[in-house]
């Protein structure tokens, strides 16, 4: 493709998307994909092709065969997982990270990719209100931050272990504690990073489903007791299911106590600190040694784009470096090299779509969305309240609701099927798109408010449809 040809492609792609952002807000596209298992596979050619075709082509089969396999995050009725954040400036800014293709593997191969990684990294951390000490890095997810946060954690713990024997050294094991909340991805660094599904502590929640502090330090104590070495708590704010926020301040006062490693997820939650009124919610958050915040969720970044910010840059760093001759420059003592920030060598040039995007719609414009979103959620939590015999199942914190139609005389194993009938019945009318889960042992039905098109009317829809398909469930169970 020429560049010419580009200009004529990409004016039509563009019109495309745009194009479909309108049917997604027009509400004329149904939120679940209309597909079974392998309809696309059958769809396709079984071999590549092998002579070019026109571009007219492959859009009308993007049209054809992919947007019916798509179930929109970005449509107004959308209320599954989490908020994705998708703003057509920030789509902007991938194009653009795509069309240069500059690949970030040290100042030097891309200054102004360092560089504004910076900036933008710094914007964010002060809208977040966080002190200045804290440096931060974009990766690509909040599973990748955890992982390097554990792996920083494991290194401080045993004195730069992986530059001797690492954990085959024969010292004592360690331990990680996080919420039994916390979101599996935790989990998974702590196996990656060696530390043994045997040594995660799933520590006890309260009742608002938050780490319970003595349980913590009984923990702790038991495996100081047991000849085990404690290496680092990680605490969620916005945990996967019910968006709870774990105490930070007693938290970090046992973690510093202790010596362990504190690790803050607020991938979900984290973004609601843009608002002042909110970050009670995370107070002590100063005292973290590393926390992960994704803008990519409820703050209008286009996927993938994790911010993780450290405490001690200068550990990080030590942690992660990577010094071939090929890479070393004149400037390495001047300026930051982000190859030393994370797992991955190269890096794409994400702060384009930060820049692009606060530029675009500047912070007051964001934090009035997210208070839109919040305004929502207590309105629907008011109607659940006032609904019998419909129950929330855990406090809102922020914008997700956790809600159950409780119809009397149902066990508890009919009520678990009528939780998962009714809500799967609303994915397949495509009317909109709900998420079930397992809360305190029992299904429940996650209502997660946050997509940029959705507004009041939209949500009293929701309502209206939740209605109906658990009283039709109910009839039919």
């Amino acid at each position: 493709m020429t560049p010419d040809e580009f200009r004529r492609a990409g004016h039509a792609l563009v019109e495309w998307i745009a194009a479909y952002r309108e049917q997604l807000a027009a509400g004329t596209l149904p939120v679940q994909a209309r597909v079974g298992p392998g309809d696309l596979i059958a769809a396709l050619p079984a071999a590549a092709p092998e002579h070019g075709e026109p571009f007219a082509a492959v859009l009308a089969d993007l049209e054809r065969l992919i947007v019916p396999g798509i179930t929109h995050w970005q449509h107004p009725r959308f209320f599954g997982y989490f908020p994705s954040g998708g703003s057509l400036t920030s789509v902007l800014g991938d194009m653009v990270s795509t069309g240069l293709g500059v690949i970030g593997l040290n100042w030097q191969a891309s200054p102004a990719l360092t560089e504004l990684e910076q900036v933008t990294t710094d914007w964010l951390r002060d809208l977040l209100g966080l002190p200045a000490q804290f440096s931060g890095v974009l990766q690509d997810t909040a599973s990748a931050a955890s992982f390097v946060a554990l792996v920083c954690a494991r290194e401080r713990a045993t004195d730069y272990g992986a530059a001797r024997a690492g954990l085959q050294g024969g010292g004592a094991p360690l331990v990680v504690y996080t919420s039994a909340q916390a979101h599996s991805s935790i989990e998974k660094a702590a196996l990656l990073a060696g530390f043994g599904r045997e040594h995660v502590r799933a520590i006890e929640l309260d009742a608002e489903f938050r780490m319970q502090l003595p349980a913590l330090e009984a923990a702790i104590r038991r495996d100081r007791a047991a000849g085990l070495l404690p290496c680092a708590v990680v605490a969620t704010s916005g945990t996967t299911a019910t968006t709870a926020m774990d105490p930070i301040a007693p938290i970090a006062a046992v973690a510093g106590r202790e010596g362990l490693w504190l690790h803050v997820d607020g991938a979900m939650g984290g973004a609601a600190m843009l608002l002042p009124e909110c970050r009670h919610l995370w107070a002590g958050i100063e005292a973290a040694d590393s926390i992960v915040v994704n803008p990519h969720k409820w703050l209008t970044i286009a996927f993938d784009c994790s911010l993780y910010l450290v405490r001690d840059p200068q550990h990080l760093v030590r942690v992660m470096s990577t010094n071939p001759s090929y890479l070393q420059t004149p400037m390495d003592t001047q300026v930051r090299n982000y190859r030393d920030w994370g797992i991955p060598l190269g890096r794409r040039f994400r702060a384009l779509k930060i820049w692009m995007t606060l530029r675009d719609q500047g912070a007051a414009a964001i934090r009035a969305r997210l208070r839109r979103d919040l305004a929502n959620a207590r309105w629907l939590a008011a109607q659940v309240d006032a609904t019998a015999p419909w129950r929330r199942v855990a406090p809102l914190v922020l914008q997700t609701l956790c809600v159950r139609h409780e119809p009397p005389g149902m066990d508890a194993a009919a009520l678990d099927a009528h939780t998962r009938r009714w809500t799967q019945a609303i994915n397949d009318s495509g009317a909109a798109y709900l998420t079930p889960a397992v809360v305190a042992g029992r299904w429940v039905t996650r209502v997660s408010i946050g997509s940029a098109l959705t507004e009041a009317t939209h949500v009293a829809e929701l309502w209206e449809e939740m209605r109906r398909a658990a009283q039709a469930s109910a009839a039919a169970g």
